[in-house]
């Protein structure tokens, strides 16, 4: 007798995707992994080919024993670019019409990273990568999230918002616009220059690809871990707005004087800089006492995993058994 595929599971980010397919009884049956997932760039049908591509190397790992997926399983994705409710409800018309399950349900990449960190759907996550973001959830059903798309929706910071403050402040350092900053030094010795005024150039005409420009943001913690005050002050607002988002998203949520996690993930919060995480404790602390504020270390595809089998209703014991397989 052949094990059915529960929950076909993806989280998909603009650089990888993770997929899972899950049994039943919670089982990782098979994964696999992907390129990136990126609507804007390639457009809609191209992107979900990437998601075909890497449930193909999922399917293929599947046990002789083991049903074909699309009959009766629910697909959980959880995508980078789902930025609104149209946004994600565009792109699950996409992802029904590939068959893969009887059932789908498109979230917003960040919920992948929320629920991966918590044992029930409760809780606010902040992720700070390239970008940042913060959604919110209870077990009702209730959701908390911002458009996150940018500063048209009011957002600051990330990684690549960060090397950017970073490198106008740098720039105002040398010309003597700005207060002195040992960023004007460090920002240019990190590739290898002798001032703002050449990294200026090299950015400028391409000598030095935009894409290296994420390379600034550790230059930039570096800088404010030595004590430089325009990088200290740069760290202070990060902290300010991740909880700014954590907070009101709890507020919405009816959970700010209640014991609650409120999740830390992407690679600016998941490198751990102690300006910075301590600072988000403290600070949130002021605003959400009971708040538990932690590092997300889970991947997020259990996320995306967990939250497929709350929408088929799987038992606890069964939510349980998939989590052990990713600790």
């Amino acid at each position: 007798m052949g094990v059915n595929v529960s929950v076909v599971a993806i989280d998909a980010g603009n650089s990888k995707t993770d997929v899972a397919l899950i049994g039943e009884d919670g089982t990782v049956l098979s994964s696999a992994r992907g390129g990136g997932f990126q609507p804007p760039v390639v457009g809609v049908p191209a992107a979900v080919d990437v998601l075909a591509a890497a449930l193909e190397l999922a399917a293929a790992e599947l046990p002789e024993s083991t049903g074909p997926f699309g009959a009766s399983a629910h697909v959980s994705a959880c995508l980078a670019n789902a930025d609104l409710p149209v946004e994600e409800a565009e792109l699950a018309e996409a992802l029904e019409a590939r068959g893969w399950g009887a059932s789908v349900e498109v979230r917003n990449d960040t919920f992948a990273i929320l629920r991966a960190g918590v044992d029930e759907p409760r809780g606010v996550a902040v992720v700070c990568g390239a970008g940042i973001n913060c959604v919110g959830m209870t077990p009702d059903g209730r959701t908390a999230r911002f458009p996150a798309i940018g500063r048209i929706s009011g957002d600051w910071g990330g990684g690549s918002g960060l090397a950017e403050e970073a490198l106008w402040f740098a720039a105002r350092a040398e010309d003597g616009r700005g207060e002195p900053s040992e960023l004007a030094r460090a920002l240019p010795g990190h590739f290898g220059l002798d001032s703002m005024y050449a990294l200026i150039e090299a950015l400028h005409r391409g000598g030095i690809p935009t894409a290296r420009r994420h390379e600034l943001t550790p230059v930039l913690f570096a800088t404010a871990a030595g004590g430089d005050p325009v990088a200290l002050a740069l760290v202070e607002r990060l902290a300010e707005e991740v909880v700014a988002m954590a907070s009101v998203a709890l507020g919405r949520l009816g959970l700010l004087a209640e014991e609650a996690p409120v999740l830390l993930g992407g690679s600016v919060l998941a490198a751990r800089h102690p300006q910075l995480n301590d600072r988000i404790t403290e600070l949130l602390a002021a605003r959400a006492p009971k708040a538990g504020v932690r590092v997300v270390s889970e991947p997020p595809v259990l996320g995306a995993a967990l939250l497929g089998l709350d929408r088929t209703g799987a038992a606890p014991e069964v939510h349980r058994r998939l989590r052990a397989q990713y600790v």
